[in-house]
């Protein structure tokens, strides 16, 4: 049964949302895994449950499929990063050329404490929304580290993993169209309405494309592919089955 369910690393924003209805018409079984690590934008972790009840009060064909919820507290990630996204400081670029909001270390430590959970829960696929098209730089959102993951974590926990990685290719515009293909206008309307992207953790101004401060990276991304995604002829969703199997 192991080879019908899945972890999908679900933070509250657009990106792992539509992940979560990209496993949840796949796969059997869903259960989703969140991360405290004390996070500037911690609003994320509020809006987690809203929207996990959204999908079960909206979308009956993936009620029965949705588990159990994990949140996992990790404080001690913040107590080892200087980040914007862990401290009260502007958003900037570093000399190293990656922005401020780089976390070092945490998709790595998010895929090994769901791929832990995975492990005790039976499952089989871990799915989630690392980018590389349509992102900041993040050397860990990148396929190569997730291909590495998958590797290291089936040779260090003797099991066959399969991480999923359904928007690595595509951009933020594509991310929208996927998400409406999947759940049609009432999946975007959750995602617009519910979801929390926003680095700032603004949760006081609302957009056409959503919640935030609409000047932070990720409100930048988010609204810039809303536009795209609004503006243009329907075009068909992207049909990849991503994954590093």
């Amino acid at each position: 049964m192991e080879d019908f369910k899945a972890i999908v690393l679900f933070s509250g924003g657009q990106d792992s949302t539509t992940c979560l209805a990209w496993a949840l018409e796949r796969f059997a079984h869903v259960e989703t895994i969140g991360f405290d690590y004390r996070q500037r934008h911690r609003v994320e972790l509020d809006v987690r449950p809203l929207v996990l009840n959204a999908f079960r009060e909206r979308f009956p064909k993936w009620t029965g499929k949705l588990g159990e919820d994990h949140l996992i507290d990790i404080a001690v990630l913040n107590q080892v990063s200087e980040t914007a996204l862990t401290r009260d400081v502007g958003i900037v670029m570093q000399a190293n050329g990656l922005p401020n909001t780089f976390v070092p270390g945490r998709n790595l430590l998010f895929m090994t404490f769901a791929a832990a959970v995975a492990y005790r829960r039976g499952a089989k696929h871990i799915v989630t929304g690392v980018c590389e098209t349509d992102y900041s730089g993040y050397p860990d959102c990148r396929d190569d580290t997730m291909k590495a993951m998958q590797l290291a974590l089936n040779l260090g926990m003797d099991t066959r993993f399969v991480v999923h990685t359904p928007l690595m290719w595509i951009d933020k515009a594509e991310t929208w169209r996927l998400a409406h293909s999947l759940g049609g206008g009432v999946l975007v309307e959750l995602i617009r309405d519910d979801t929390h992207t926003c680095y700032q953790g603004d949760r006081t101004h609302q957009h056409e494309w959503g919640w935030g401060c609409g000047q932070c990276p990720a409100c930048e991304l988010r609204a810039q592919g809303y536009r795209q995604f609004a503006t243009l002829p329907a075009a068909a969703a992207p049909t990849q089955e991503a994954s590093n199997g």
